[in-house]
């Protein structure tokens, strides 16, 4: 009798069963693991574009359902389109973060998106550049000076400004530039990263030009093709500003919130003579301008950092024994 022990042979009923992201190979969650980016454009897409049938239907867009969204001056938009929007970037990224990176993820999401350790001429260049820049590209739309703004737009302006960060500006930028942008970029660089982040976000605004909120249903298609060039535009100086400040989604947010509030609270007030079509010629002029201007002056860089996990503040005292870098 042999002293070796009898092995039993390995089938697939005695094969120990895979645990981890092995084990989740085939299933739904570890589709998701492998394919992050396409999850989170293929969700905000789809849960945005649902939440939005009902809005686009209804009176306040194509007409098919005899129902129309309270609200008035445009508040129905409220009702009618934020839901739509907390659905789809946001949501989708919370979803797909916790699926991938679990507890340990969604505690860095929340760090990232409270981070407000950034200098405050960061704040006050985004603060007054937005409005600054609308102005001039309105002002030589009109070929005419801006009229000054009432006391009622300015006691407005403020408050508007919170109520757009903790409504679009919360909705959109923690899933387009917080989880999308790190990823695509590490991938294929700012400048490609940029250009697809911002075709998709244009693109996913599409629908709304079928309602009110895009001045339709009866819209060209030239106004939605021109919004969508905007926000491929803008999008390159928003990467710029989210790689300069260190990722930095509250200034993020704070950039894209005061484009969406000087147009609705002030835009009207200081350019009566022009068209509400003016407003999207405007954005195009200045995003177009700014993103030509990045791109040529940090030679498609964009202060994108490779492999690093913030990049550089360059609004902060750099101490005197260390060396700046440009």
């Amino acid at each position: 009798m042999s002293s070796r022990a009898q092995v039993a042979p390995v089938t697939s009923a005695t094969r120990p069963t895979p645990t981890g992201p092995e084990g989740d190979r085939g299933s739904l969650r570890g589709s998701i693991r492998r394919r992050p980016l396409t999850w989170f454009f293929s969700l905000a897409y789809l849960l945005s574009w649902a939440a939005w049938t009902p809005y686009v239907l209804s009176e306040n867009g194509l007409g098919v359902w005899n129902f129309a969204f309270p609200g008035a001056a445009g508040s129905s938009q409220l009702l009618g389109v934020l839901p739509g929007a907390y659905l789809g970037p946001i949501a989708s990224a919370l979803l797909v973060t916790g699926i991938i990176e679990g507890r340990t993820g969604l505690r860095a999401w929340r760090r990232r998106m409270t981070n407000f350790k950034v200098s405050w001429r960061w704040y006050a260049v985004v603060l007054v550049s937005v409005p600054a820049a609308l102005i001039l590209a309105s002002a030589a739309l009109a070929d005419r000076a801006p009229e000054l703004p009432s006391a009622t737009v300015l006691a407005a302006f403020l408050p508007g400004l919170i109520l757009q960060m903790i409504t679009t500006g919360l909705a959109e930028e923690p899933g387009w530039r917080e989880f999308a942008m790190p990823r695509m970029q590490r991938r294929y660089g700012p400048v490609l990263a940029t250009l697809v982040v911002g075709v998709l976000w244009g693109c996913w605004h599409l629908p709304l030009f079928l309602s009110d909120w895009g001045g339709g249903p009866d819209v060209g298609i030239m106004k939605p093709l021109e919004f969508v060039v905007s926000a491929i535009a803008l999008s390159f100086v928003m990467t710029w500003v989210f790689n300069r400040s260190g990722g930095s989604m509250p200034l993020v947010m704070l950039l894209h919130c005061g484009i969406n509030n000087y147009i609705s609270i002030a835009w009207s007030d200081m350019f009566p003579t022009l068209s509400s079509d003016a407003t999207t010629h405007a954005l195009l002029l200045t995003s177009a301008a700014s993103a030509l201007i990045l791109l040529l002056t940090t030679r498609g860089r964009l202060g994108y950092v490779p492999d690093a996990t913030t990049a550089p503040k360059p609004l902060t005292k750099v101490p005197p024994h260390q060396p700046h870098r440009p």
